[in-house]
């Protein structure tokens, strides 16, 4: 099995589980892929951050876990930042931008304050801070 976020063309944002992507194709092909909230079919993937499966302690010795775990953190930083558009400070605003659809939705990163990121979130603005790479948490 698949999960993919999906996105219609009225940015309606949604996720959906599928065989295989094989699955998806056919199927998107064929619209027979609908949103649930305004129930378009044209429907396409949204970007989404790599799931990647957890292994247990036994399968990576503690001299290799570190290394590991700084190695994970650059590869998700790195497809996050490939993936969006760094606004800066104007983050806040951004934000609040694509979620009352002011402007066209897209994916964006940027800076805020503690304060400024708990008002995004009061407000319902789905936001997620990057992970820190190890050798800049000092």
């Amino acid at each position: 099995m698949i999960r993919y976020r999906l996105q219609c063309a009225n940015a309606h944002e949604f996720e959906a589980w599928f065989a295989s992507s094989a699955s998806y194709d056919v199927q998107s092909a064929g619209a027979q892929i609908c949103c649930p909230e305004c129930n378009s079919c044209e429907v396409g993937k949204s970007i989404m951050a790599p799931n990647v499966a957890a292994r247990s302690r036994g399968d990576v010795s503690e001299e290799e876990a570190p290394a590991r775990y700084r190695n994970l953190v650059r590869a998700v930083r790195q497809v996050l930042e490939s993936n969006s558009e760094d606004v800066g400070s104007r983050f806040p605003e951004e934000a609040r931008k694509i979620h009352y659809k002011e402007v066209e939705q897209r994916a964006i990163r940027g800076t805020a304050s503690s304060d400024e990121a708990r008002s995004l979130v009061e407000e319902g603005v789905e936001i997620m801070a990057l992970p820190r790479l190890p050798e800049k948490a000092n």
